[in-house]
């Protein structure tokens, strides 16, 4: 068991390596807009060129997401001792990451403008869209949730979490998912900001945060 002082100290260094990181991307996304928004990157998007350029570029882009998640995992599986702490570094590293992409944005060149500003999540395996406000939402709660992982391992008292439930975890965010991928589908039509069904995404969401309190108060009665 590691002292709740120590895992402290690499949950601070964790958090410090990803807002790092995340200034390293914002700083890209900068010269990104700068090159293909040069008056200002607002909805609805305009539709891509075809020419290589263009395409050259957005295969680039998805390249650095993926070398991004695969960096995240690597930091999160190095901060960790164990399965449960290692999960818990992750979603540490994916929720400051992500926060602090908005962060620097806003430091570096006053966007967004405010928290229901649209802009492009991902592009793996389709573009994902939303307000900013959603997955904002979705990492402090990622944050919430580590914060408590890493404290009970320090405690010697992991979550108890079955194969079902894991399956619940992998729905809720499947679904949380689908709400911003069909908003990325329309990103380019006037309407664009009702394809985004909130309804869907509080489902997703709140589906997941239930399934964590109930995994919670399953550990604790079983440490009763």
């Amino acid at each position: 068991m590691e002292p709740w002082r120590k895992t402290l100290v690499r949950f601070c260094i964790a958090v410090i390596f990803s807002i790092a990181f995340r200034y390293i991307e914002a700083a890209v996304v900068v010269y990104l807009r700068a090159i293909f928004y040069p008056d200002g990157f607002t909805f609805p998007l305009e539709i891509f060129g075809i020419d290589p350029l263009w395409k050259r570029f957005l295969l680039t882009e998805v390249g650095r997401e993926a070398a991004t998640i695969v960096l995240i995992f690597t930091g999160a599986w190095l901060f960790g001792r164990n399965a449960q702490q290692r999960f818990a570094y992750f979603l540490t590293i994916f929720a400051v990451w992500d926060i602090f992409y908005y962060v620097w944005l806003k430091i570096l060149i006053d966007w967004p403008g405010s928290i229901m500003d649209w802009d492009i999540l991902f592009l793996m395996p389709m573009v994902w869209a939303s307000p900013v406000l959603y997955p904002v939402l979705i990492s402090l709660t990622l944050l919430v949730f580590a914060i408590i992982i890493l404290y009970r391992c320090s405690r010697a008292k992991p979550l108890q979490v079955t194969r079902l439930d894991w399956l619940g975890f992998l729905l809720a965010s499947l679904v949380v998912v689908v709400s911003f991928c069909i908003a990325g589908r329309h990103t380019t039509k006037p309407d664009f900001q009702s394809y985004f069904y909130w309804p869907l995404f509080a489902v997703g969401h709140i589906s997941a945060v239930v399934l964590f309190i109930k995994c919670l108060s399953k550990a604790n009665t079983t440490t009763l």
